[in-house]
């Protein structure tokens, strides 16, 4: 008499199983680790470094700024540098905004 309910009781074919706990955390480990050494770990390395060539900033260093200014260091302060970019003209910038540190001379060769 209940020729419907065992149809409508039959059970759908079992699914696949996914893998196990530690075997579905293995790829998105392995991403995270990659991501960190191609991407943060440097990132950090050119942090250290830009901090370090900053806090070495002396008066007379001839510098490049993040804004493509080339000239020398005449004052250095806590937050900001005076850079003398042409004869009577200093330009006060941050500290930070110094992008690299010129062997001596090159401004002579410009």
């Amino acid at each position: 008499m209940n020729f419907f309910i065992n149809d409508a009781l039959a059970e759908a074919p079992a699914a696949a199983a996914g893998p196990n706990g530690l075997a579905g955390l293995i790829f998105p480990i392995g991403l995270v680790l990659i991501l960190y050494f191609f991407m943060i770990r440097p990132q950090v390395k050119r942090q250290k470094a830009h901090r370090a060539l900053v806090e070495s900033l002396k008066k007379g260093d001839e510098v490049q700024t993040s804004g493509g200014l080339m000239g020398r260091i005449t004052d250095v302060g806590e937050n900001f540098v005076k850079v003398d970019v042409a004869d009577g003209l200093e330009v006060t910038v941050r500290r930070a905004a110094v992008e690299a540190v010129m062997p001596k001379g090159t401004l002579k060769e410009l």
